[in-house]
């Protein structure tokens, strides 16, 4: 059974950092593509950011483009997202997926396994 399990949320000020950590577990991590979803209140979730397998290929965002730094230690079997230069529309709820499917990287129902989530507050 796959878990993973998000880390690294908080509530921190305008133009701050945080590093959200995913750590995976059941399936063979190495192999599989990880991905950075969001959700705030009263919106659809949205895409973040995607990484492939061998961490040689990174997808972002426009909105965060710049400003965040999707990466892996496969050997860890872990997942993190660097976000600097917060603003408060990053404020959400950021979910951690994987999938082992061939489709779009930028559309959630691709992701065949999701964490519980992190909440991420950045304050004006």
């Amino acid at each position: 059974q796959v878990q993973l399990v998000e880390s690294g949320g908080g509530l921190v000020q305008t133009g701050g950092s945080l590093r959200l950590s995913c750590t995976a577990s059941g399936r063979t991590f190495s192999t599989a593509t990880m991905g950075w979803f969001r959700q705030a209140p009263g919106k659809d979730r949205e895409f973040v950011s995607a990484i492939n397998w061998s961490g040689r290929s990174t997808y972002y965002a426009d909105s965060v483009k710049g400003r965040f730094t999707i990466s892996r230690i496969n050997a860890k079997n872990t997942l993190y997202l660097q976000m600097n230069s917060l603003k408060p529309e990053d404020t959400a709820v950021y979910y951690c997926a994987q999938t082992y499917s061939v489709g779009s990287i930028y559309d959630d129902r691709t992701y065949d396994y999701w964490g519980q989530g992190t909440q991420v507050t950045v304050s004006s």
